[in-house]
């Protein structure tokens, strides 16, 4: 048996709960892993709320990437891969002690990092290349505007637009998150609350306007987003916190020459997966062991609060990922960039609360 955490009904993080379950054992391809850490995301918050169905055949406990040691491999693994120390995407079950992963879809953790920022990377590195790169064709030179820029796909996206030769502006809200966003390397950084990113990313490029949005928004934001976009210009969703049902004007999209363009990686096959494993190995994993780019932690927290973590994507207080830690690396829990304890995340929590 192991420990995992479910939710239990649809609703707040306090529906999660600290279960026990069978141990998974890897099918064809599968291998399974002692999970050391589970990176927290968006998807997750959806899921715990009833927002997003899980998909068939997936199992019912949280979390989309992990880091661990594989302990045993199925049918068609090579059997070196058993004891080697990984960072994977998972359709589900990240949140446990144990988690199959699809051979295909393991990587090894980027030299230099431990498994703590080894679970931060999967699903940022896996949806920004695909997103950014594949989808929205960000080329050197290109000037790129990054709507959730402290998320941890944002994070991710500035230091590798950057690293790939683009001027990055970037939004989030508040003044401590613009600052963050400048120290992470964006070349602007709009608070969405008190600034207008259409006339500033018109300002910037000389009233060209950017080449790619990378959008998690969705509703009101996307008029804006096309209205700031340059001729030929590649709008890519990502997300929708704000909504799913959008209008746009089809003479502006007519007239620019401009794409549209959105894509999700849980649906995704197992070998459209394992394709893009490999690019990430390639093209990022490298800037990642060099130290070019780096996912920023914000918190750290035991298996056993996994609903303080959730508190803090709920209220979009985080910079950086969060990151649920199981096995030796509990210990480090409370880690974070506000100091090295939870106590003190929790209060910039509820400061931001209070702030609106």
């Amino acid at each position: 048996m192991m420990k995992a955490v479910v939710a239990s009904r649809p609703g707040g993080p306090e529906v999660l709960a600290l279960v026990e379950r069978p141990l998974p054992h890897p099918g064809a391809g599968e291998v399974l892993v002692r999970v050391e850490a589970a990176g927290v995301n968006r998807p997750d918050i959806a899921q715990r709320r009833g927002a997003i169905a899980v998909p068939a055949g997936v199992t019912d406990v949280l979390g989309l990437e992990i880091s661990g040691q594989i302990v045993a491999a199925g049918p068609g693994v090579a059997p070196s891969m058993v004891g080697t120390s990984i960072a994977a995407l998972v359709s589900g079950g990240g949140y446990a002690e144990y988690c199959l992963a699809h051979a295909g879809h393991c990587l090894p953790i980027p030299a230099g990092l431990d498994h703590v920022a080894g679970a931060a990377l999967p699903e940022a590195a896996f949806t920004v290349w695909h997103n950014l790169f594949e989808r929205g064709c960000l080329a050197p030179g290109d000037t790129v505007l990054i709507h959730g820029g402290a998320s941890g796909v944002g994070t991710l996206a500035i230091q590798l637009a950057r690293a790939a030769g683009a001027t990055v502006l970037a939004t989030a809200g508040g003044p401590e998150k613009t600052q963050f966003l400048r120290a992470l390397g964006a070349d602007v950084a709009i608070d969405y609350r008190s600034e207008d990113f259409v006339e500033i990313g018109r300002r910037v490029t000389g009233n060209r306007g950017v080449d790619v949005v990378l959008d998690i928004v969705g509703g009101s934001y996307i008029s804006r987003n096309l209205a700031v976009l340059a001729p030929g210009g590649r709008h890519v969703s990502i997300a929708f916190m704000e909504s799913a049902l959008v209008e746009v004007d089809l003479t502006v999209i007519m007239m620019k020459g401009l794409t549209l363009t959105s894509s999700t990686m849980r649906p995704k096959s197992v070998e459209e997966k394992s394709r893009l494993a490999r690019a990430v190995g390639r093209h990022v994993w490298p800037l990642v062991a060099s130290g070019k780019v780096t996912p920023p932690i914000f918190g750290t927290y035991p298996l056993t609060a996994a609903a303080q973590a959730h508190c803090l994507l709920d209220e979009n207080a985080n910079m950086g990922k969060v990151v649920l830690l199981c096995g030796k690396h509990s210990s480090r829990a409370g880690e974070s960039a506000y100091g090295r304890d939870q106590g003190k995340a929790v209060r910039h929590v509820e400061r931001l609360a209070v702030e609106g």
